[in-house]
């Protein structure tokens, strides 16, 4: 094995051992700056390895690319990539992303600025292979051996050193799922080039052209919305159900008797929920109800499943399946009449719904939408809300979701309803744009096979989780006293919920999560008892 350090991209291509190991992993602060604070790096099973590509890191981040049993059979997965390879840089196969992708692709000043901003790069210990342009320069190098006249005659003279094999093409799909696509690179660089997009290019290679993409985001996300209408796979009748649960849990909690509006004609707004919210975190959609109903909102839910689950993973890995996701959740809202969508919780719904979507859906298939964020500030300055504010009177923090503030620029709406409703509130360092990604974006959260946890929880979050305890220092250490991160965006709170209970700082600190509208909802006037689960204790 090669010294972390001295690896270079050409490297990829060696076959056999693995490439590289966690070694020293980033400190992190008091009281974790303890080593028996911290859950120890475990190896990866005999049996992963012979079936997967494992050779990378020791983790599995592609849980359906296996190794080939023939010659034959790895010599028609390196073809498949390569025409993959090919088409990406086609304006006639990849015409919504082919501008930004070729100045990403040939400006790079290999200044390694994008390193420095790199959570995951800093979160392993500057190990080399993290870097952000380290993948980058690997699909250079096999571009130039494959489709450029001097890398087919010259070779390693001009940068095409490399080796292509089955094991140099799968570590570098599974090093596409070592970025969870924040985009922190591309706001740092000097040049404005998006070593991000290159990962999510390559990402889109094996599932458009090779058929491979991790289950959780293809075969139990997309698909199974295609299908059912919905990434839970719940029935109409089901979501009925909850709702109506959802009603009577607000009834019991606050005293108030709301009935959510559903498939209302005409409506102002269709609020979209992930719908994970309403499996683990039905809290969520209830505050949100609670919120409107007292603003006097014009508003609508869909018991349709693709009008009220605004989850869209193929901005993770696959334009195709993106699109085909969003033309049936706007539909939805055409067929209501609705004046627009207003996105809850959920940073990659934000970017999915109305960011991608703009490059992707247009004409009379589009509809207007926004962020929820702007709006539940205006309910807050205007005082359509009566609120109290010394009832989330305990240390607060904010995570920003990176595709809330980044990707659509929402970034002072949040900080002023913290200010207004809770006297404790503090920032984390570097926060709004500059935040750092939670370690479960671009899929990451729900990537829960093999050891793939253990990389997300270690390295991908850890950034994350100093973070919180920064934020905390003057009480992480006190149990006695609640501390709440605040994190409006449903994916960054399942990786809050995993990471919290990894590093036992639940159990241990007293640190919890949730979202923005429950904090709201908790500080309202007329409620007499607390709306967050663990100030009922």
């Amino acid at each position: 094995m090669v010294k972390n350090r001295d690896l270079k991209p050409q490297d990829i291509g060696r076959p056999g051992e693995q490439l590289t190991k966690l070694g020293k992993l980033m400190e992190l602060p008091a009281p974790y700056d303890d080593p028996d604070m911290e859950p120890p790096l475990t190896e990866p099973k005999d049996s992963w390895k012979e079936k997967h590509c494992a050779s990378l890191d020791g983790y599995i981040g592609i849980d359906t690319l296996t190794r080939p049993q023939t010659k034959k059979e790895e010599e028609e997965f390196v073809k498949k990539f390569l025409s993959g390879l090919e088409k990406i840089f086609s304006d006639e196969t990849n015409r919504n992303f082919i501008q930004p992708l070729l100045l990403s692709f040939e400006y790079c000043a290999k200044c390694n600025t994008c390193s420095e901003a790199c959570h995951v790069y800093q979160a392993s210990g500057k190990n080399e292979i993290y870097r952000p342009i380290f993948r980058s320069e690997v699909l250079r190098k096999i571009a130039k051996k494959y489709f450029t006249k001097s890398g087919k005659i010259l070779g390693r003279f001009v940068g095409a050193d490399i080796n292509v094999n089955w094991e140099t093409i799968a570590r570098l799909g599974e090093l596409a799922y070592r970025c969870n696509l924040c985009r922190r690179c591309a706001q740092t660089c000097p040049l404005g080039l998006d070593n991000a997009l290159l990962a999510r290019e390559i990402r889109k290679i094996f599932s458009q052209e090779m058929g491979i993409a991790p289950k959780p985001l293809h075969e139990k996300g997309t698909m199974l919305q295609l299908k059912t209408g919905s990434t839970t796979g719940i029935t109409k009748p089901a979501l009925l159900d909850m709702i109506e649960f959802i009603e009577e849990e607000i009834e019991e909690k606050t005293g108030k008797k709301i009935k959510i509006p559903i498939d209302k004609k005409g409506a102002d707004i269709l609020l979209v929920h992930n719908a994970g919210e309403f499996m683990s975190w039905p809290e969520n959609p209830a505050a949100f109800a609670i919120l409107f109903e007292e603003a006097g909102l014009d508003w609508t839910l869909s018991s349709e499943m693709m009008g009220y689950d605004n989850v869209n993973y193929g901005i993770w890995y696959d334009d195709l399946q993106a699109k085909k996701i969003a033309l049936q959740q706007f539909k939805v809202a055409k067929d209501l009449g609705v004046n627009r969508i207003v996105i809850g919780e959920c940073g990659h719904a934000h970017k999915a719904a109305a960011v991608s979507m703009d490059r992707i859906v247009t004409g009379e298939d589009n509809i207007p939408r926004e962020s929820f964020l702007p709006i539940l500030w205006d309910l807050v300055k205007t005082k359509k809300l009566k609120l109290d504010p010394s009832k989330n009177n305990f240390p607060v923090t904010l995570h920003d979701p990176c595709n809330v503030v980044r990707m659509m620029g929402v970034v002072q709406p949040q900080r002023n309803i913290l200010k207004a409703i809770c006297p404790q509130f503090r920032e984390m360092t570097p926060h709004g744009v500059h935040n750092y990604c939670c370690g479960g974006g671009s899929g990451f959260a729900i990537m829960n096979y093999m050891n793939f946890p253990e990389f997300r929880n270690k390295v991908s979050s850890r950034m994350k989780f100093k973070q919180i305890l920064d934020a905390f220092q003057d009480t992480v250490k006190d149990p006695g006293i609640p501390k709440y991160v605040c994190a409006p965006c449903s994916n960054c709170k399942g990786t809050m919920r995993d990471l919290l209970e990894y590093y036992g700082a639940t159990e241990k600190f007293n640190i919890h999560y949730g979202g923005l509208v429950e904090l709201t909802v908790n500080a309202l006037v007329d409620i007499k008892n607390p709306f967050l689960e663990f100030l009922q204790e």
